[in-house]
């Protein structure tokens, strides 16, 4: 019997394999995510994009905008594309109406933008990457995966965090490499909704992690303005921080066509210097 997991193989390079892994894991990317993260050019990028479409690998939408028009194609996993996947990393296959209900979920939920944003801050940084050969996002892993029991569980760990619950809702964990640094962090993407009291709060749950895992590193406050920001650091300044802790503004950041990876992290208790993400190294911390 022809197996279509099989037939498609052949056809897909290393830098789709990245793609399907990443919407099987992280959910949806748009367009310009995508090109701007795996491709040279747009153009490229979208050649690459229709042919992997029609092989029923990747799905599209485009959401409508209030005021007319539409925004850029929206690409999720298709089913063939989420078997590809586990086959790739020895796991179980998919039930068969995975893509449909992962369809459902993001063209229906009042998160997309949320999602998008998380996703659009790994990209960035995996866009640096591609043209900075120093640099690499090493690794990404979504929220879900985050509070699995053992999932920062280091291979001299004892066994029983292999049990322990993380209490934290990050929105993404990732590892970076900048020159011969190496920086693990988790990310708090902030939409403005929430009050400062609960963004602080949330370092708690951190704190009882780095506590049972002997290690710390950063945890990063990705916040939509530079006047939250400091709102948050006036906060914090009298408080004793329960974890490692860096704060960025996004539009700090655009308005000086900065990256996720350059100068644009500030860490708390220590000014108002702006530093690069591979300078946080000096956060992180193995418990020796």
């Amino acid at each position: 019997m022809d197996d279509p997991v099989l037939r498609v193989q052949s056809q897909l390079t290393d830098r789709d394999r990245t793609l399907l892994s990443w919407l099987y894991d992280h959910g949806v990317l748009t367009t310009f995510h995508i090109a701007d993260a795996l491709f040279p050019s747009l153009d490229f990028c979208q050649r690459r994009l229709r042919t992997l479409y029609r092989l029923r690998l990747i799905a599209r939408f485009r959401p409508q905008r209030a005021d007319g028009g539409s925004y850029p194609y929206h690409y999720l996993i298709d089913q063939l594309g989420a078997e590809v996947v586990a086959a790739s990393r020895d796991e179980r296959p998919p039930r068969r109406d995975h893509a449909r209900l992962e369809r459902r979920r993001w063209t229906a939920t009042r998160t997309l933008d949320h999602r998008l944003g998380v996703n659009k801050f790994f990209t960035d940084l995996a866009g640096y990457a591609r043209t900075h050969p120093s640099a690499r996002l090493m690794q990404w892993l979504p929220e879900s995966t985050c509070q699995r029991p053992g999932t920062f569980a280091h291979p001299d760990d004892p066994a029983l965090l292999l049990a322990y619950q993380p209490r934290i809702r990050p929105d993404g964990y990732g590892v970076w490499r900048d020159g011969t640094d190496v920086v693990p962090f988790f990310l708090e993407y902030d939409t403005g909704t929430e009050q400062l009291g609960v963004l602080i709060t949330k370092l708690a749950g951190y704190r009882e992690l780095f506590v049972e895992l002997g290690r710390a590193w950063p945890v990063l406050y990705w916040l939509h303005s530079a006047a939250r920001e400091r709102n948050l650091r006036a906060r914090l300044a009298d408080l004793p921080l329960p974890a490692p802790l860096a704060t960025g503004a996004r539009d700090h950041a655009a308005a000086g066509k900065l990256s996720p990876a350059g100068p644009v992290w500030m860490v708390a208790g220590d000014g108002e210097h702006r530093t690069t993400l591979g300078d946080l190294a000096q956060l992180t911390s193995n418990g020796s």
